[in-house]
């Protein structure tokens, strides 16, 4: 979770506040619910570690602003063309050039502490969270809700995925799934290491866009 932090922030602490979710994870747990306690424990370490990070501030207001903005447009123009918008519709939209737009898209980048394992809630769980990447179900559960939760949250995310543009796939999935680096990406795509940092963002603020647009209208009902 260190990675694309500031080097302000000391992994020393990320380790204390990972240690204050383990803490709750512990004295929260029940057995009586038969899931893992590693996989209870992992959400409650990750959202601490987030909490802590968010209460801290260190984003400034402008780029979390950015990046909203930006969210907003991708879904906008994604609904009206009925396809993914390249750099320069989105530009357009946002009545910036298009370096603007990418420098936005860097500044994001270099400011994020998550992405797709930014922990989502889960309705009818109590309260519990899941990531949208890497929470799997745990295969002895025996709620039938909860099971039904996670696979339309993992059937989402996958049909998300799979409209993004080629390369934005590709980045997603040699980051995520094949844990290559940054620089290893733009070794394969033959572009620099700034531009799949851009493409990666760009295609994290098109999946919470378009996730955001399924899920909110669907609370409301």
């Amino acid at each position: 979770m260190g990675n694309g932090l500031p080097s302000h922030i000391e992994e020393s602490d990320l380790i204390s506040y990972g240690l204050l979710g383990l803490i709750g994870a512990v004295e929260r747990f029940d057995p009586m619910r038969e899931i893992k306690f590693e996989t209870y424990a992992i959400s409650r370490i990750k959202g601490s570690i987030i909490d802590e990070l968010r209460s801290l501030d260190w984003v400034p207001r402008s780029v979390r602003s950015k990046a909203r903005e930006i969210e907003k447009v991708c879904a906008v123009l994604e609904n009206r063309l009925q396809r993914a918008p390249s750099d320069e519709e989105i530009a357009a939209e946002l009545n910036i050039s298009v370096p603007e737009f990418r420098q936005s898209l860097t500044q994001i980048a270099n400011t994020s502490i998550v992405a797709l394992d930014e922990l989502w809630s889960i309705s009818g769980s109590d309260g519990d969270q899941a990531s949208l990447i890497d929470t799997v179900e745990d295969p002895k559960s025996k709620d039938p809700s909860r099971m039904l939760d996670l696979r339309e949250l993992k059937a989402r995310l996958a049909a998300a995925i799979d409209a993004l543009p080629k390369r934005e796939k590709i980045v997603i999935a040699l980051y995520y799934y094949e844990s290559l680096t940054l620089r290893e990406i733009g070794e394969v795509l033959g572009v620099t290491e700034s531009r799949v940092s851009q493409l990666h963002t760009k295609a994290i603020l098109r999946l919470k866009g378009r996730l955001r647009d399924e899920i909110e209208p669907a609370a409301i009902g």
